[in-house]
């Protein structure tokens, strides 16, 4: 199946169309900000195991009641999950040893348990993860433009970047609205968004080197425009399957998975439309004299119009 969609010549209102929704996260990014989780922020974790069955309301109902002496237990900081096997997840702002102890005291009266697992983060390693987390997007980002240099050109790097920058804002503004909590699988799904964007995008690029590298009348615009056609059905196909699969785990997955998957699901359909729909016109706009090379060009080979041949040598 071929589809033919006016990529290049309606360049603008793909752009103007992202324009809008990278303001909406960003907006969402400066007055909502991002949800951090322990991982980041700092605070405490706990694994339980419960002999017996127990339900999320006789949970929050004991972490109520101790929330009245340590604040942290409270309903708006804390995160409980119930998982199988009758395992409770808890996590919370940072507590002291004295405030955790007592929390293991009070947390009896739901029934008997076993701790499986518990961690505690810092405020200090919670910033030196951030900092771990932009300085891993800085460094493949600068190898992403050198690679993408070296195999093709520098504008199609700088257009590569700006449509990878698209799908990454647009992915972390998704979950600030969400108000998702984000933690360390959050950056591992960022990167794996860098990944697959990129090599979606490279394909692209690599049937516009092949098509500008043969003799043909097209213009450059022209031919930027069926090299995308020529790989849309391919590129759709690729990140319909993989979107399946996501889903699949967005809705069997549970909590645990929730913000990572989303987080995917969000900068694949996102990573999909900007490399057909942003990299390609950015091609453009960046080399719209190219245009003008390739038509002299086209007259200089063919030598089917004198007139205008010879005003070109000229």
């Amino acid at each position: 199946m071929r589809m033919h969609i006016e990529i290049v010549k309606n360049s603008k209102r793909w752009v103007a169309l992202s324009l809008v929704f990278i303001v909406i996260s960003l907006s969402s990014l400066l007055t909502k900000g991002l949800n951090y989780g322990i991982d980041f922020s700092g605070g405490n974790l706990f694994q339980l195991k419960f002999e017996k069955p127990v339900t999320l309301k006789e949970i929050n109902t004991a972490l109520d009641k101790i929330g009245k002496d340590i604040h942290q237990f409270g309903g708006n900081g804390r995160k409980v999950q119930i998982s199988e096997g009758n395992e409770v997840l808890i996590r919370i702002q940072e507590i002291t040893e004295k405030e955790k102890n007592k929390f293991y005291d009070e947390i009896k009266e739901v029934g008997k348990y076993e701790i499986v697992k518990e961690d505690k983060v810092g405020a200090s390693v919670g910033k030196e993860l951030k900092m771990s987390a932009v300085y891993s997007l800085a460094i493949g980002t600068v190898m992403i433009v050198a690679y993408i240099t070296i195999r093709f050109e520098f504008m199609f790097a700088v257009a590569g970047i700006l449509a990878l920058l698209h799908d990454i804002i647009i992915a972390i503004g998704g979950i600030s609205l969400l108000g998702y909590e984000i933690d360390t699988a959050f950056i591992a799904a960022v990167l794996t968004i860098l990944g697959y964007s990129i090599n979606d995008t490279i394909v692209v690029f690599d049937r516009i080197r092949e098509t500008l590298r043969k003799k043909s009348d097209l213009t450059f615009g022209e031919i930027l425009n069926k090299s995308v056609n020529q790989v849309m059905v391919r590129s759709l196909n690729t990140s319909i399957t993989t979107l399946l699969a996501v889903v699949a785990i967005l809705i069997f997955g549970g909590e645990s998975l929730r913000t990572f998957i989303t987080t995917l699901l969000i900068g694949i359909m996102a990573g999909t439309y900007s490399s057909i729909f942003i990299a390609t016109p950015l091609i453009y706009l960046l080399e719209k004299d190219r245009d003008k090379k390739v038509e002299n060009s086209k007259y200089l080979d063919n030598g089917d119009d004198d007139e205008h041949k010879e005003k070109i040598l000229v």
